[in-house]
């Protein structure tokens, strides 16, 4: 009788959509841990807005420091973040999910490079 048979183990898929080798993912740590600010999305005009309000605080700012835009979902996963747009300061994600504005921005930077 079937119905009370152990269930199957079905095989555990990663968030990636099984693209995880060894070589990927030590590829995305060690992305991970490079310092700077990055905005990890898939280049929509969401991720894209929130690439402009960080460049504009860091202008303000006065902060000479490169934005590197992450498209890569391996190495966007590596962070933790499941929804885009996200903002990286320092290997820090500090902002995920939405469109932050540029004072907003300004205010997080600051706080994790006191």
């Amino acid at each position: 009788m079937g119905l009370f048979s152990k269930k199957k183990e079905e095989p555990v898929s990663c968030c990636c959509g099984g693209n995880c080798t060894p070589e990927t993912m030590a590829q995305a740590e060690a992305v991970k841990s490079s310092g700077g600010v990055k905005v990890l999305g898939s280049g929509c005009a969401k991720c894209n807005a929130l690439e402009e309000a960080t460049r504009e605080a860091l202008a303000e700012l006065e902060m000479d420091t490169a934005i590197d835009h992450v498209t890569d979902f391996t190495q966007i996963a590596a962070y933790g973040v499941m929804t885009t747009p996200a903002l990286v300061v320092d290997g820090k994600v500090v902002s995920y999910g939405k469109v932050i504005k540029k004072e907003q921005v300004k205010a997080l930077i600051q706080k994790v490079r006191k």
